[in-house]
């Protein structure tokens, strides 16, 4: 497994339109594609999933792919999160 925190600084957070992108962007990995924020996780190819519980403006995420691909899929999605806005990255 692999995994790399982040903070969200997108204005509207993960909202619906980038959720569902998301969703699209961790469906191309065979690799569990999970988001944590304290103890809520969520899995990152299902679209209610990651709307069950919001990620704001601020929350402190962690990216976490366990599979055969996870070095790609942790890249994929981790690009496609950081280009949301002015995202650091750990």
């Amino acid at each position: 497994m692999v995994f790399r925190k982040m903070t969200m600084n997108h204005e509207r957070g993960l909202c619906l339109r980038p959720a569902g992108v998301l969703v699209g962007e961790a469906n191309k990995y065979e690799s569990h594609v999970m988001l944590r924020r304290g103890e809520h996780v969520m899995n990152c190819k299902s679209l209610m999933s990651l709307l069950a519980f919001p990620v704001c403006p601020g929350d402190e995420i962690r990216i976490e792919c366990d599979g055969p691909d996870e070095e790609q899929a942790l890249a994929g999605v981790t690009a496609y999160l950081a280009g949301l806005g002015r995202t650091g990255v750990e």
